[in-house]
């Protein structure tokens, strides 16, 4: 069996489905259903879509390679990016709980992509440049130009991607548009990727375009807290365009809020960063920094 992704050399297998403790596991020779060790539980080891494992001769995953990442709603391991979609207006984006997720993202080591729909009722051009200059890879998605809809299929193509957004945003008319054969119903749950009513404790990595695609919540489950669970000193390592300042604050532990020498806060009042990108970082590093240690 070709897979689109290829399994990586010195795992047996790569979780495709997990629903109700039961495990589906693409390996070189075709795909089986499997159970976990009952030891995972006990370790409070929880397997992941996406996790490259060892199978014992029974056909039960024994053991769970080392993820390079990992996302906690869904539960989904080693993704190589994550696809956020926005609408350029009906709905607007809202840009802190856009930021929040682009720096999850950094965080855990997944490139983020950005993807602006709608572009036809609104170019959307203020929105592109905002991430552009962030150094976000933004691509607008126009459906009288094909060739937008190819890049993102190119984009998904051998890679092992996430694609969420609020509803309204034309996720499932993208998809449609990337992979006609999912005739996704626009504006509903789909249950071909497991998304039902009746299906909510799947996860789903399934075939697309030569990558993989995982099922995956809107934005509104899409919990950032759950997982944003860095110190207020790493935060600003999740805004790429910051850093180019780095090194160059009077105070060598400056915050980058509002100190007086501050490299980034002069480049906000310059106009070289967005406003609206430094008041999402701040607004984050004042949620990090009331944390209390036990929390984190």
């Amino acid at each position: 069996m070709k897979s689109p992704v290829a399994i990586p050399e010195g795992a047996q297998g790569r979780i495709l489905t997990s629903v109700g403790g039961l495990y589906t596991v693409e390996t070189f020779s075709g795909i089986c259903t499997c159970k976990a060790r009952g030891v995972f539980r006990k370790r409070g080891i929880v397997p992941y879509v996406g996790d490259y494992v060892l199978l014992s001769d029974d056909n039960v995953i024994s053991d769970i390679l080392p993820r390079k990442n990992s996302i906690l709603r869904p539960p989904v391991a080693n993704l190589d990016q994550i696809l956020f979609v926005v609408s350029s207006c009906h709905p607007s984006p809202n840009l802190l709980l856009l930021d929040s997720f682009l720096a999850v993202a950094i965080y855990q080591e997944i490139e983020p992509v950005l993807i602006v729909t709608k572009v036809d009722l609104d170019a959307g051009e203020e929105l592109c440049r905002l991430y552009e200059q962030a150094g976000i890879p933004v691509m607008a998605v126009d459906y009288q130009k094909p060739e937008t809809v190819d890049a993102v299929a190119q984009r998904l193509s051998g890679r092992i991607s996430m694609m969420t957004g609020n509803s309204g945003v034309g996720k499932s008319t993208l998809l449609n548009a990337i992979e006609p054969s999912l005739q996704l119903p626009v504006g509903e749950i789909s249950e071909k990727l497991g998304r039902g009513r009746h299906t909510t404790r799947q996860v789903q990595l399934y075939p697309c375009v030569g990558g993989y695609l995982a099922d995956t919540p809107g934005f509104s489950t899409f919990e950032v807290e759950q997982y944003l669970q860095m110190e207020k000193e790493q935060i600003a390592d999740c805004f790429p365009e910051f850093r180019q300042y780095f090194g160059e604050c009077r105070f060598s532990d400056c915050a980058h809020v509002c100190e007086k020498g501050c490299a980034i806060v002069g480049a906000v009042q310059n106009g070289e960063i967005a406003k609206s990108r430094h008041d999402s970082y701040v607004s984050l590093y004042q949620t990090a920094k009331q944390r209390k240690a036990w929390e984190s």
